[in-house]
């Protein structure tokens, strides 16, 4: 996606058949995907998801990181392979000294410089937009023939048949939506118990 985070609005999400808030790049997925489903098979696919106004100090330093929680709830969904937070996996490129948040104060709040970590330091939400993404695999039943074994170990040829998405993608927004929604009001109210 093309555009800054700031101008991604819940109907420029909602109006794309995709759920992709860039015009551009939704049309290209659109047809690629239709491209996939003509051909009989399918395409994997990366959501991105920001969790704006996250209140700080949710989660642990050790068993309870907040991290930990949203990466275990997103990852118990079908079809999903990976999930990085801030930058994830681009980490490996950095020295610790271009890498770092630092801390400021902006207007009496104190915020981070940059935000590498993706709103999360050591487990624990520091005020900042939680950022992370999720790879998703592409859907195992497709119409191509594929080469496999029955089950005396002999080769055989297998070919589904009926309807199969040719992208799960699209479907899987609002899950995590909702998988993130869940897990953060979790904290929030773990937070509020402990407060008492």
């Amino acid at each position: 996606c093309e555009l800054p985070q700031s101008e991604i609005t819940t109907n420029l999400i909602e109006d794309s058949l995709v759920r992709c808030p860039d015009k551009n790049a939704s049309q290209q997925m659109i047809e690629a995907i239709e491209q996939a489903k003509n051909e009989g098979d399918s395409l994997g696919g990366i959501i991105a998801c920001v969790i704006n106004n996250c209140p700080v100090g949710l989660g642990e330093p050790i068993f309870d990181k907040f991290n930990a929680s949203l990466g275990k709830a997103i990852l118990s969904l079908n079809a999903v392979k990976g999930v990085q937070f801030g930058i994830g996996f681009d980490a490996v490129n950095f020295k610790g000294s271009e890498l770092n948040d630092g801390f400021t104060k902006q207007n009496g709040k104190i915020l981070t410089n940059s935000n590498h970590s993706g709103g999360i330091q050591g487990g624990i939400t520091n005020g900042m937009p939680v950022y992370f993404e999720t790879a998703f695999k592409p859907t195992a039943t497709i119409s191509k023939m594929q080469e496999t074994v029955d089950i005396a170990g002999n080769p055989v040829q297998l070919e589904a048949k009926g309807r199969h998405d040719p992208c799960v993608v699209p479907r899987a927004v609002p899950i995590i939506e909702a998988l993130t929604a869940i897990t953060t009001i979790d904290f929030v109210l773990m937070q509020k118990a402990y407060n008492m």
